[in-house]
């Protein structure tokens, strides 16, 4: 049943120039698109990493599930999710190809990653966050002492990906929170912590399957 919930989360899944300025003052004041453009700038860097915590809940099924771990991010199109709780699990993505892999019985689930997580779909935009601009409309939802939550919505409406919710920090325009949401009243919220802007190599970006695994392909 966790693992149910994992795929339904990784599916919504697949998104170090700052000004440093102080939260206070014209920053509150800011509009959306500048808001946007700040957190733009702050990610037009190689690639960062973070820890993060996932809650999921499947609406329908009534199920909450919480998943912890790491995030590696390269631009452009490349992640690597290092699942730690509440099972090992590897998410991983060149840009081109998709490799989900679970250790614990030796599974790979392999299939290409613009068909898996479409246009921005859930927090893939972290990968290249002009995704954002390009295929989401975005509103001021609230202006919070030290945040601000930016409202997204597709440009292309689909069942999957209704709207995803952004909180960034006012002080280095940083994303510490996304919330994704679909038609049906499933979410996925994901808190960042601890990030750093860093280039990882781009070796951790592809995956070798190990011999003997169980390949699943997706979309076959």
């Amino acid at each position: 049943m966790k693992f149910r919930v994992v795929l339904f989360c990784i599916a919504a899944v697949f998104c170090q120039i700052c000004s440093g300025t102080d939260a206070k003052g014209t920053e509150s004041s800011l509009t959306a698109d500048e808001i946007i453009t700040k957190v733009e700038n702050r990610y037009s860097v190689p690639g960062f990493t973070a820890r993060f915590i996932q809650e999921s809940t499947l609406k329908a099924m009534d199920i909450t599930d919480v998943a912890a771990g790491k995030i590696f991010v390269k631009r452009p199109g490349m992640m690597r999710w290092e699942y730690e709780k509440p099972e090992k699990q590897l998410v991983i993505t060149d840009g081109e190809n998709l490799w989900i892999y679970r250790p614990d019985i030796n599974q790979v689930m392999a299939g290409k990653a613009p068909e898996f997580f479409g246009t921005g779909k859930g927090a893939s935009f972290l990968s290249d966050i002009r995704i954002v601009r390009r295929n989401f409309s975005v509103s001021l939802k609230k202006n919070k002492e030290d945040y601000f939550i930016l409202r997204l919505l597709p440009k292309e409406k689909r069942a999957d990906l209704a709207e995803v919710f952004l909180s960034v920090s006012k002080r280095s325009f940083e994303i510490s929170r996304i919330g994704i949401y679909n038609a049906y009243g499933d979410e996925t919220v994901i808190d960042l912590l601890d990030s750093k802007f860093v280039d990882s190599p781009g070796s951790i970006f592809t995956f070798k399957i190990p011999e003997g695994a169980e390949i699943i392909r997706i979309g076959e």
